[in-house]
């Protein structure tokens, strides 16, 4: 493990207050995603269980509500410059659409061997998508390097503030429709959902614990939360929506503040979390968005007589992770 330098300058943590502005902003473009009670989850963990089905986004994943409160709040010098960002496939189809949606143009890069359906998402989302880097990290340092030489905004994976105040909105919607949950669980990559999911729990329901899950194969954000500092370590998971290799400042600080618990799960609960997530819900899940049910079923004991909400983050999965998961 390696440790990263803070920036001397952290940005803002978002407010509650930021979170109800983000939902007005993308009112108009997304509609609340259903907060589903699955007779088969629920008899799978043997307690109350909910999903909250962000794989249900017009894109697949719950990042659509970041990146249109981000793109929306841009200045007219910006939009003229357009953005470039770095991603795994779908942070990168948020800040596509978004751009679509108000007429930005928008460059991507994505690691070498980025899943084949997120790209061709992307390409028809109207985004140039440059292929570099091994893994998400090389890939976000050549994007870093681009915005500086083309001049362009540069849309960062997780230290966005207005990007986790969009995410929220997420959890803001569990809340309104399920006032009474005890444990919320969802997946880390950046950590801009759950980041999201401690601001709202925190001013709306604090005694609602939260907690998050990440890939024993790229364990930086989890290990930096026990550590609490800025960690680089491995990253050799196939679930690309939380292949991170580093941690982030922002949602870290969020996440010491607000998290209860963090779970690693291996490869092999996870392939298996995303067959039963498919199965039980009759939907299509990729793997980040069966880490919640990975980690539910790791800590079945401990979720007894609770109420539980799982957040299934999203479903681009490609044709052949599919059939590497129902094998």
């Amino acid at each position: 493990m390696t440790e990263l330098v803070q920036t001397k300058s952290p940005q803002q943590v978002p407010t509650i207050g930021d979170v109800y502005q983000a939902r007005r902003r993308i009112a108009p473009y997304l509609r609340p995603t259903p907060l589903y009670r699955h007779p088969a989850v629920c008899e799978l963990l043997g307690t109350d269980v909910w999903v909250k089905h962000e794989n249900h986004q017009p894109i697949g994943v719950f990042k659509i509500r970041g990146g249109i409160n981000l793109v929306s709040q841009l200045t007219d010098e910006e939009r003229r410059a357009g953005l470039v960002t770095a991603s795994t496939g779908n942070h990168g189809q948020s800040v596509a659409r978004s751009a679509q949606l108000f007429g930005v143009r928008a460059v991507i890069t994505v690691p070498e061997g980025a899943n084949p359906l997120k790209v061709r998402a992307m390409e028809r989302l109207g985004a140039e998508v440059l292929a570099r880097g091994r893994d998400f990290d090389e890939a976000r340092e050549f994007a870093e390097q681009l915005a500086a030489e083309r001049g362009c905004r540069y849309v960062h994976v997780a230290n966005e503030p207005v990007v986790i105040a969009g995410v929220a909105t997420e959890t803001l919607e569990v809340f309104e429709e399920l006032p009474d949950v005890d444990l919320i669980i969802g997946p880390v990559g950046g950590g801009s959902g759950m980041a999201g999911a401690c601001v709202v729990a925190k001013a709306l329901s604090p005694g609602t614990e939260l907690i998050a899950v990440q890939a024993e194969a790229a364990p930086a954000a989890c290990r930096s939360w026990r550590a609490r500092r800025l960690l680089e370590d491995r990253m050799e998971t196939a679930a690309e929506g939380v292949a991170t290799r580093v941690a982030f400042e922002l949602t870290q600080r969020i996440l010491w503040d607000g998290l209860t618990d963090f779970v690693l799960v291996a490869e092999d609960e996870i392939r298996r979390a995303t067959a039963l997530m498919i199965e039980a819900t009759r939907t299509l899940v990729e793997p980040a968005g069966a880490l919640a049910l990975a980690a539910a079923l790791r800590m079945r004991d401990r979720l007894s007589g609770r109420r539980v909400v799982l957040r299934c983050t999203g479903g681009n999965i490609s044709p052949a992770q599919l059939r590497d998961v129902l094998a």
